[in-house]
């Protein structure tokens, strides 16, 4: 649930956030991809040790929920680090993709029932 540092102690989530308890942005969801913009900004502000962390996941594209397995922290902890990475340029975030509702592809749905039925 949270990180320890090397002697064992446990840093509680709330100091991991600066004390926040809620994200700055609406721009994250469980399914956002986040990927670490490469190269930094010039003008990149310090980052502290868990921002580095989420940079390094996010070399490639990934889920919010993904960046949270990971590292083992709460989302919640997560979105508002994604938050500060995202106000800093460090990141860019994707919002999920809409899929449009269309008819199903009848022979393809007859093939699999057929498929299945074979097993």
């Amino acid at each position: 649930m949270g990180e320890g540092d090397p002697a064992g102690r446990l840093v509680r989530p709330f100091t991991l956030t600066g004390g926040r308890t809620r994200p700055s942005r609406g721009d994250f969801t469980l399914i956002s991809t986040v990927t670490a913009v490469d190269p930094p900004p010039t003008a990149a502000v310090r980052c502290q040790p868990e921002h580095l962390r989420i940079l390094r996941v996010c070399a490639e594209p990934v889920a919010v929920a993904e960046v949270a397995a990971r590292l083992d922290l709460p989302v919640s902890v997560v979105v508002i680090l994604l938050c500060d990475l995202l106000e800093a340029g460090r990141i860019t975030v994707r919002p999920p993709r809409l899929v449009t509702r269309t008819t199903p592809d009848l022979d393809l749905l007859q093939k699999v029932r057929d498929g299945l039925g074979r097993l």
